[in-house]
């Protein structure tokens, strides 16, 4: 069994930052690429960035300059550091991981953390 926990979310101002998590447990072989989606109310799911388990990284236009994607393999975790937030930026955050359990692999979400950017 495999899961994915994210957090670190909260209510911020505009301008503010969070820093999200997002920890893999279980019996993991490996784990390749993993990324950030989130989902605001009354819209679709969006991709907000992806790092490759060799640390290349890729960001939606919207969130490049602002947001920065890590991972600390070791620890099977992954971040998202959020500075400049905007209300825009108010959605449930999601991460997602490609993870192989006995050499097979899967694409894995986990169960969301809310961000919300207000004054």
């Amino acid at each position: 069994q495999v899961q994915l926990v994210e957090s670190g979310g909260g209510l911020v101002q505009p301008g503010g930052s969070l820093r999200l998590s997002c920890a893999a447990s279980g019996s993991i072989f490996s784990i390749n690429a993993m990324g950030w989606y989130r989902q605001a109310p009354g819209k679709e799911r969006e991709w907000v960035a992806t790092i490759t388990s060799g640390g290349s990284t890729n960001y939606a236009d919207s969130v490049k300059g602002r947001f920065t994607i890590s991972r600390d393999n070791a620890k099977n975790t992954m971040y998202l550091q959020m500075n400049s937030l905007k209300p825009e930026d108010t959605a449930v955050y999601y991460c997602n991981a490609f993870i192989g359990v006995a050499g097979i692999f899967n694409a894995y979400w986990g169960q969301g953390t809310q961000v919300t950017v207000s004054s």
